[in-house]
């Protein structure tokens, strides 16, 4: 299989719940800005509303740094509004659940499970021109963290923004970089 780093995303189009509204998402709708697609394999789960719940209390600091974060599942966006009217952690979600009954999006960004009809626990990060630059996969038992995902999000944009450096491991905003060369070959 072929890492999807650093690959344009394919061409989608997909009806969210967001807000109290059914929207229109699609390719377009993402440039220009930083986006993360968080697929989770279903609604009315288990692991699924302790990562969505996790996202909404951090996502006001995705915000900040310019990032929007797209919940999926092949579920459709009713399936996401019934979800959201009838649980505490989800109506707490301000940010788009994306359906993706069709399961394109899951196979555009090589998660789906054909066998089951869901998607993997998998995380993009989606640079502003469209890009993927951070790819995470976890077994459907392993929950994620939006912390570190925040903190990789960071990470990208300031390499991003700062051509020739790079983050090193637990690297933190406002920790030092690192600029790759041969006076530093064989010196870390």
């Amino acid at each position: 299989m072929q890492s999807l780093i650093n690959t344009q995303i394919r061409p989608f189009k997909s009806e969210a719940f967001h807000n109290g509204k059914f929207v229109s998402i699609n390719e377009q709708s993402l440039k220009g800005k930083w986006s993360v697609f968080f697929f989770y394999p279903a609604d009315f789960t288990f692991v699924c509303p302790t990562e969505l719940g996790d996202l909404a209390d951090l996502y006001p600091e995705f915000q900040k740094i310019g990032v929007e974060i797209y919940g999926v599942s092949t579920d459709t966006h009713f399936t996401h509004k019934a979800w959201h009217d009838t649980s505490e952690t989800i109506k707490k979600i301000n940010y788009p659940l994306v359906g993706d009954p069709t399961g394109t999006l899951s196979r555009n960004f090589g998660v789906m499970i054909e066998d089951a009809g869901l998607a993997e626990r998998g995380t993009f990060v989606v640079d502003p021109s469209g890009v993927i630059q951070i790819i995470e996969v976890n077994a459907g038992n392993i929950g994620r963290n939006a912390a570190e995902l925040l903190r990789k999000i960071k990470a990208a944009q300031y390499v991003a923004a700062h051509p020739g450096e790079v983050c090193p491991a637990k690297w933190k905003e406002g920790d030092k970089t690192l600029k790759p060369g041969l006076d530093l070959v064989g010196k870390i």
